[in-house]
């Protein structure tokens, strides 16, 4: 039922037209994004001819503006996130339709399969999401319409016989209630995609659709059941994506970047729906996919030839929400908080990890962009995908060629323009805070609201020590993205490999190990600096050389599970699902909500 790239060209004529509305918010929004990196590029070109347009000046120009698109579109998104979210009475209605179309759980017909995708990861958080899960299903009424699919491409024999071990007790735990298949792939050829697409081969004509997931996704009952009432209810919906947020978690690393991730994402994904509608993104997991297009159309090909990025891809699905649209059914994402949570990586070595690989994966979809018959917005979803790593050189060459260009002016004011810059920096941060800047002014002005993030002072502390972490994780990323760049070419990959998800301390020895050349970067910038412009010193430590400096400590500090667990108690941090847990939840028993618990008791 597959077909390669070039012989489903012609499946592009299965596409509905347009919708008007949706062609004219499209249209605003690129005039808009288009104007915006205009004006940010005028202005920065009047910034940097303080002394005269040179070179040097140009070349801080062409990278500043590889910065720009990302940034721009980032707070296009949010600002028409936030209007939407203050005035629209409904929404997730307002920018997905269907979701006003849905069937209750008593009318759910579809066969509907959950794929829980593992590799190399000791199983017994899985079985604790599944065994919760499941058991919220079956109290909901529906475990007859459900059946739940391990997919594991574990090769370590040690994890694949503890595995194989958890899950059939949790199958014959399970038995004759709701049923649960385990299997494992000796290969993990494909990676995820390949993982998922051996499942449709053996067991895709049992169902009608399926829930995917990944080792640290739960969903409740009540989230899968809603969206699954939608798919069903509107036969054109492919894939619907739901938000996907941070589970309450006791490690500080994860606590502070989730809480700036819940911050940012609604208002951000708000906005993108609105414009991008039926050709939405899809992030591999949390979601519902009706299964028969997805086996006749999704199959992404091998790529042919030699080198790092050719062969099978990494970062399937974007590519895969992308055919589905081609193939004429609609992709969207629900921006609502309560549809499904995923575990953020304990400490920044296991999140730079993580992020190296999508960085690799998301790079292929270069070879993607012109595959034939593909609508215009999901070029771009694409496109966007791959701005968000292929930015980070262009920051880091700001850092360089500023610190140089700093070092051989007589004075930072014969470099960069006083007033003009003081606008772009203002500007700047507006844009990049603007995602999170929205959800702010949206939890200040509602009173229940601020209650579930602790209250107004916990929230705003936790805005605080928020807002600084991601002015100092930031460049730490870029140089994490700058390195893999420059690798690929000779021959540096990321593998599929299992992360650690348990809380753990990390050695000084092995964060200098692992962040030698952020350190050795910033402080380089920050002694030439020192020597011959030290008043740029403030500006240059904000936005970019600060973090780098601090690399390790941070690793170390925030991977600390003392830390975690005070900031858990303190309420930094503090997530509206850890003041008032849905029932689903709480089946988890997480550390993170005990210790809420127990300061509030005390």
């Amino acid at each position: 039922m597959t077909h390669t790239l070039d012989e489903q060209a012609d499946l592009a004529s299965a596409q509905s037209p347009v919708d008007q509305t949706v062609l004219v918010r499209r249209l605003v929004f690129a005039a808009l994004a288009t104007a915006s990196i205009g004006a940010l590029l005028v202005l920065a070109g009047f910034a940097l001819s303080a002394g005269g347009f040179g070179l040097v000046d140009l070349v801080l120009l062409l990278l500043f503006a590889m910065t720009t698109p990302w940034l721009v579109i980032g707070f296009w998104n949010a600002a028409i996130g936030f209007v939407i979210m203050r005035f629209a009475r409904d929404p997730s209605t307002y920018v997905v339709p269907q979701a006003g179309r849905a069937i209750p759980p008593t009318a759910i017909v579809a066969s509907t399969a959950i794929l829980m995708c593992v590799r190399n990861e000791p199983p017994d958080r899985t079985v604790r999401n599944l065994g919760a899960m499941m058991a919220d299903i079956e109290a909901a009424g529906c475990a007859e319409r459900f059946h739940v699919y391990v997919l594991s491409d574990t090769s370590m024999p040690d994890i694949a016989s503890a595995e194989a071990a958890a899950f059939g007790d949790l199958a014959r735990q399970w038995a004759g209630r709701l049923p649960l298949t385990y299997r494992r792939r000796e290969a993990n050829t494909g990676y995820k995609a390949g993982n998922i697409r051996d499942f449709l081969e053996r067991w895709g004509d049992d169902h009608d659709l399926m829930v995917t997931l990944d080792a640290d996704s739960y969903m409740t009952a009540a989230a899968i059941l809603r969206m699954v009432g939608i798919v069903q209810a509107n036969p054109t919906l492919g894939i619907l994506q739901g938000l996907v947020v941070g589970l309450p978690s006791t490690s500080a690393f994860a606590r502070i970047f989730q809480f700036g991730m819940r911050l940012g994402m609604r208002s951000w994904t708000i906005g993108s729906a609105w414009w991008q509608a039926d050709c939405g993104p899809y992030w591999g997991h949390n979601a519902v996919i009706r299964i028969a297009p997805f086996w006749q159309h999704c199959a992404i090909p091998v790529l042919p030839g030699t080198g790092i990025l050719r062969g099978h891809v990494l970062s399937h699905d974007q590519i895969e929400a992308a055919l589905m649209r081609r193939a004429g059914y609609d992709v969207r994402v629900l921006a609502e908080e309560d549809l499904g949570w995923e575990e953020n990586p304990p400490t920044l070595i296991e999140f730079i990890r993580r992020d190296q690989r999508w960085c690799q994966g998301t790079l292929q979809y270069v070879f993607f962009v012109g595959t034939p018959g593909l609508p215009i917005a999901s070029r771009f979803q694409l496109l966007f995908a791959m701005l968000m790593f292929t930015g980070s050189p262009a920051w880091i060459g700001l850092l360089l060629v500023s610190t140089a260009a700093l070092a051989a002016a007589p004075s930072p004011a014969a470099f960069i323009d006083p007033d003009y810059g003081a606008a772009l920096l203002a500007v700047i941060l507006v844009m990049w805070f603007a995602p999170k800047i929205a959800t702010v002014v949206d939890v200040l002005s509602r009173s229940g609201l601020r209650r579930r993030f602790g209250g107004t002072f916990r929230f705003l502390a936790s805005v605080t020590v928020e807002t600084t972490f991601f002015l100092l994780l930031s460049p730490i990323m870029w140089v994490g993205h700058t390195l893999l760049l420059a690798g690929l070419p000779f021959g540096r990959a990321i593998g599929w490999i299992g992360q650690m998800r348990d809380g753990h301390s990390i050695a000084w020895s092995t964060a200098l190990r692992q962040l030698w050349p952020q350190t050795l970067l910033g402080a380089a910038c920050l002694a030439v600096l020192a020597v011959t412009q030290p008043a740029a010193l403030p500006y240059v430590i904000i936005l970019l050389a600060g973090g780098l400096v601090l690399s390790v400590p941070i690793c170390v500090v925030t991977a600390r599970p003392s830390l975690g667990l005070a900031l858990a108690r303190l309420g930094i941090g503090r997530l509206p699902e850890e003041t008032g847990p849905p029932a689903g939840l709480t089946h988890l028993q997480l550390p993170a909500l005990k210790a809420v618990q127990s300061t509030a008791n005390d």
